[in-house]
């Protein structure tokens, strides 16, 4: 097979860049090692920043996330018995988050590519990537017993963590950078109403906890445990009375129980690499980068990197000017170590650290008197979570 860019990984960073390709006439071919229906059913991120709201409404896979996704103009934060609300849109000038999940923003990506009879192979085996270093680059992989490659200008690394892109580049050419977090998160996806109209986050004395949704009737709860918490010491019971005791500390609201529909431990690290480019292999979302979740940047940082990306390949086929992809690390790093710093400011924040005492959690009580007193701490805070305007 023969392609302009060969993208590794059907997640949100893949299936974005092959569908704004796409619409720049850049022909591409995706592959992913998953079947279709675990890509469309494995939960993730679910607030997206207003520029990445942006990006799939202009592109024209916006049409469900216009209709289902909620908008938020503020998040509360919860501590010392008090809930104080950040008003993101007054602070931000008109800018707000839409609670959308990663999910649907895969369904509507691979109908629209499905829709275009673009190419997208699933359940692909023994991927792996040559001559990267070359003008022809290759990606072979073996899909129903046949052997196959794919001949390409460019590949896309859009793999995730645990992809295959990342460590096939030789080693001493990337730098990486990493922090694990001594905590974790057990999340759960349940039938309820959710206990407000907006996310809630809780420092407490037990540990964090998060408060968020999916649809009016689905709610998505977080809580602060050990990363190598065993889900079986969590019964459901275990989980909802420790979910009122943390949401509790902040007020009166109401907490609907219902039916646990997904649990997992999610461990907490940060990562980048650098640079997320070496010859003819650029990396995009979690093969270049991971930051915890409580910044709510990972799906958006993605969205991010493919923005630049498909700007720069397009520049190149169009004009023939490669200025943009050799700037395209440098580019995205700005952003990347923006995101990644906000990421652990919110953590370090709102998270019980096991060594914490008395003194530094008063420090994080101040800090937290501090940003919802002060306008100017608020407008930080509210500008890094809807997310800095992109460079251009």
């Amino acid at each position: 097979m023969r392609t302009q860019v060969g993208i590794v990984g059907a997640g949100p960073a893949g299936l974005l860049l092959a569908h704004l390709l796409r619409l720049r006439g850049i022909d591409s071919i995706v592959i992913e090692s998953r079947s279709r229906d675990y890509v469309e059913s494995r939960i993730r991120a679910g607030v997206l920043e207003q520029g990445t709201v942006d990006i799939l409404c202009e592109s024209g896979v916006g049409e469900r996330l216009q209709q289902q996704g909620l908008p938020h103009h503020g998040i509360e934060l919860s501590f010392s018995g008090a809930r104080h609300r950040i008003n993101l849109h007054d602070l931000t000038g008109g800018r707000a988050i839409t609670v959308y999940g990663q999910t649907e923003v895969v369904k509507d990506l691979i109908a629209a590519q499905i829709a275009a009879a673009a190419p997208l192979y699933f359940e692909v085996e023994a991927t792996s990537i040559h001559d990267f270093e070359s003008e022809s680059p290759k990606i072979r992989f073996r899909q129903g017993g046949k052997e196959r490659e794919i001949q390409c200008d460019f590949i896309a690394g859009c793999d995730g963590f645990h992809g295959i892109c990342r460590p096939t580049i030789p080693a001493g050419k990337l730098s990486v950078f990493e922090r694990v977090y001594p905590f974790g998160w057990l999340g759960i996806l349940a039938q309820s109403t959710p206990p407000s109209e907006e996310l809630i986050y809780c420092h407490h004395e037990r540990g964090f906890a998060l408060f968020s949704m999916r649809t009016p009737e689905i709610t998505r709860l977080y809580i602060q445990c050990e990363p190598d918490e065993d889900i079986a010491n969590w019964p459901d019971a275990r989980i909802w009375d420790e979910l009122e005791t943390r949401l509790h500390a902040g007020g009166d609201l109401t907490l609907t129980e219902g039916p646990i529909l997904q649990k997992s431990v999610t461990p907490m690290r940060s990562f980048v690499t650098e640079p997320m480019q070496f010859g003819r292999l650029f990396l995009a979302g979690d093969a270049a980068h991971i930051v915890p979740p409580t910044g709510a940047k990972g799906l958006n940082l993605a969205a991010a990197d493919i923005r630049m990306l498909a700007r720069a390949l397009a520049t190149f086929y169009q004009a023939g000017n490669a200025a943009l992809l050799e700037q395209y690390s440098v580019t995205c790093l700005r952003r990347v170590w923006r995101a990644e710093h906000f990421s652990w400011w919110m953590t370090s924040l709102l998270h019980k650290f096991p060594e914490t005492t008395p003194f530094q959690q008063r420090l994080q009580l101040a800090e937290l008197e501090y940003v919802t007193r002060s306008r100017a701490a608020a407008t930080s805070l509210a500008e890094n979570y809807v997310g800095l305007p992109f460079e251009d």
